[in-house]
């Protein structure tokens, strides 16, 4: 391990220019946390990382391909109170009961989903206080994020809930054993959130920025493509904002000159339409979002690290996205899409961003339980 250390040290000393990614640097480091060059998702995992049904028989088919390990954990968005949404839950209030849930339609030959869960969960003192002092994320050990949204209809409303987040994630934050950040969805398109773009989303977000910053850990706003770069280049600098997450789902009908909706659904009329519509995930938003994190740094000059994904299927992707200025890539759809590839996806981030790969680690004293 030692030699590795070394010998990685030389190698980034004199050849850091490869390293160097647009100039926004190789690792994801905020609040001196290195959260690693590969995220998941928020929920690729689950809430605590209890995975999905379809989970077990990735891993049957798949036992060199279909594995985590390397991703920095993101937890499923939470909201304060627990959302019954569109996906039906187990008796645990955690896990999905059907295998095939009627708020997701799957096009596999296209790499593309369409979801509508509508953030179904038990809320967030519901996750914070499970099976008390073996809580599992107080047993984490490596650095990871929360995700956390507010649904209310108002700005007022939705600052209010931010500030009861905050009070109940303050009694626990003191007990994790491991590093954290939080990353507060502002784009979830099956919520009542209104549009992402103009000075008052501006307002907004900073509004609760603020009112996080007293938690003292990295505080990430998450959106989607449809928030400007320009716009996303004054969030990002609010001091209390230490980098960007992008991009959330894409709602059903947007950008129809980049996303053929039809040839994906077979219809200009969503399938999950009884439920709003849905957000797109896969490859079809992939180019998109490379271009988006493209403007973003070369056009509206953001600075701040940007952890990008959206339909990220290969190691060509991850390094076009890298190389479009991505301070990190964040995975999700690829364990639904392309789950053979997992692995080796984020085997491939290290080697980009010149990152040493973790050993794997065996579980926490307190596992967790349904």
């Amino acid at each position: 391990m030692l030699i590795t250390s070394i010998f990685c040290y030389i190698y980034q000393a004199f050849f850091d220019n490869i390293c160097q990614v647009s100039g926004t640097g190789a690792a994801m480091r905020l609040h001196d946390i290195d959260f690693g060059p590969v995220i998941g998702a928020s929920g690729v995992q689950g809430f605590y990382g209890e995975g999905y049904p379809h989970h077990k028989w990735f891993r049957k088919l798949f036992p060199f391909g279909f594995d985590f390990n390397g991703l920095t954990f993101t937890a499923k968005t939470t909201t304060l109170e627990s959302r019954r949404g569109n996906m039906q839950l187990g008796d645990d209030g955690l896990t999905v009961r059907k295998l095939f849930p009627d708020c997701i339609r799957v096009n596999f030959r296209e790499a593309a989903v369409l979801n509508a869960v509508g953030l179904s969960g038990p809320g967030a003192l519901f996750l914070l206080a499970k099976n008390g002092p073996c809580n599992p994320w107080i047993e984490r050990t490596s650095p990871f994020f929360l995700s956390f949204a507010t649904t209310a209809t108002t700005p007022e409303l939705r600052l209010k809930e931010t500030r009861d987040f905050l009070k109940y994630l303050q009694v626990f934050a003191s007990q994790f054993k491991a590093p954290f950040g939080l990353q507060i969805n502002f784009s979830c398109p099956n919520t009542e959130h209104g549009p992402t773009e103009g000075m008052a989303f501006v307002a907004e977000v900073h509004a609760t920025l603020d009112t996080l910053r007293s938690l003292n850990v990295p505080l990430v706003p998450k959106l989607n493509i449809l928030t400007p770069p320009s716009i996303a280049r004054q969030i990002s600098d609010h001091s209390a904002c230490d980098a960007l997450c992008v991009s959330n789902t894409i709602p059903w009908g947007s950008l129809p000159a980049q996303i053929n909706w039809s040839g994906l659904f077979g219809s200009q009329e969503s399938p999950l339409a009884k439920y709003g519509g849905g957000g797109l995930s896969g490859s079809p938003i992939f180019e998109p979002v490379r271009e988006w994190v493209h403007q973003a740094r070369n056009d509206a000059s953001i600075r701040k690290p940007i952890i990008a994904g959206g339909g990220v299927m290969s190691e060509g992707d991850l390094k076009r996205l890298a190389g479009s200025g991505a301070s990190a890539i964040s995975l999700g759809s690829i364990a639904i899409l392309r789950p053979w590839r997992l692995a080796r996806v984020i085997k491939s981030a290290y080697q980009v961003y010149c990152h040493i790969f973790p050993e794997k680690k065996g579980g926490n004293q307190c596992q967790y339980q349904h």
